[in-house]
């Protein structure tokens, strides 16, 4: 039996056209020229596939989307937004209300037939627990981490941050790599090498499904799910893959109380887009002249994409002892900006779990590095109860 696609959407031309088009595939074609109509229709009906404009009058394909998302008769239909609104924010919301794939208008006829037949060719029955399970899902806390150069800890920073948030909560928490062809964290945590975030960035959008994401993440004996990056240099190019990397986040976010993201260093045009979707930002800083003067650059470059400068954390690594390094205030006044942290040095604990392919704080967590850690995470903490 052909599939059945609903087009909800107020442009009578689009209706017809896009109708027209689907229908000449061979799909059976229903439509809804406004969002109470097109819920009511979703429900009677039960689509394979909801085609959905963002734009309608009463009632937007946001709110439609969260609709369908609540009831467990729609929970688990595929939706497309078909859109002219081409702004990162309005993605991030058809993303956040449950959209699976996201186009804007005027689009090619072929690059809408592939996305509809992708999302179909996906699209499997749940279970009624899964179905319920899926009316309830919630966002994790989405935590940025990166510098404004190399070498300043970012990953270390990243990865600690992660297993304290594990031992002050137990809940979920994933560490995602996503730096391609720069991965680390596989050599320092003991895991075999992976090439699932190549894979999720390589395909198009709508490939980044909820499943591929999921089997990506791998458990860690620290308690942590990990999705690494690869090693090999040229995978760097898929840095480009910027709606990929939005619905990657968008899915994490979904697995687990706390996502902490390994942004790398600077801020190429996927971190540019990353960052608004981050619950808070931390950057990495050393107490040197130049580290200070870098870092002051990424932080108003970070406000400037309209971020509030107080989302913005800052964590003073200083990883080698040396009179070199300047004091918590002497940072703080040439930053312009709070320092949340300032790490210890102590380059042996950093060794110790090196040898034991685990996070710091794991390895030692009587260690006043550890400590340190430890407390970031508690403020964490706090600022995830109030949102």
């Amino acid at each position: 039996m052909p599939e059945k696609i609903l087009i909800i959407d107020d442009d009578m031309d689009t209706l017809r056209l896009v109708g027209l088009m689907l229908q000449k595939l061979g799909y059976l074609i229903s439509a809804a020229p406004n969002g109470v109509q097109g819920l009511a229709k979703a429900f009677e009906e039960k689509p394979d596939l909801i085609l959905l404009d963002v734009m309608m009058p009463d009632m937007d394909g946001y709110e439609v989307a969260r609709r369908l998302r609540k009831n467990p008769a729609t929970v688990t239909i595929p939706i497309l937004m078909f859109t002219a609104k081409t702004q990162l924010d309005d993605k991030v919301t058809g993303f956040e209300v449950g959209a699976d794939d996201y186009l804007t208008k005027p689009t090619h006829p072929t690059e809408l037939q592939a996305h509809v037949k992708a999302l179909l060719a996906r699209s499997t029955p749940k279970s009624p627990e899964e179905i319920v399970t899926a009316s309830h899902e919630k966002h994790g806390y989405v935590i940025g981490v990166l510098s404004a150069r190399g070498g300043l800890g970012v990953s270390s920073v990243a990865s600690n941050l992660a297993a304290s948030l594990y031992t002050r909560t137990q809940a979920d928490v994933i560490l995602a790599e996503l730096t391609p062809g720069q991965g680390t964290l596989a050599m320092d945590l003991g895991l075999p090498q992976q090439t699932m975030l190549t894979e999720l960035l390589h395909g198009t959008m709508a490939e980044v499904t909820r499943e591929k994401v999921q089997s990506a993440l791998v458990p860690h004996s620290s308690g942590l799910k990990v999705l690494l990056a690869s090693e090999k240099p040229s995978d760097v190019t898929y840095i480009s893959q910027i709606q990929n990397y939005e619905a990657l986040v968008s899915r994490l976010s979904m697995f687990a109380r706390f996502v902490v993201l390994d942004l790398g260093v600077g801020l190429p045009l996927f971190v540019q887009r990353l960052l608004p979707m981050c619950s808070e930002r931390i950057v990495v800083l050393e107490g040197t002249a130049g580290a200070i003067h870098h870092t002051k650059i990424l932080i108003d470059e970070i406000t400037g994409l309209k971020i509030d400068r107080k989302s913005i954390g800052a964590v003073l690594n200083n990883r080698v002892r040396s009179e070199a390094q300047m004091s918590l205030n002497q940072v703080q006044e040439k930053l312009g900006h709070t320092i949340m942290s300032a790490l210890t040095p102590a380059p042996e604990l950093f060794m110790q779990a090196a040898r034991m392919q685990t996070p710091a704080v794991i390895s030692q967590p009587s260690n006043v590095t550890a400590q340190q850690f430890l407390k970031i995470a508690d403020s964490v903490l706090e600022r995830e109860k109030t949102k």
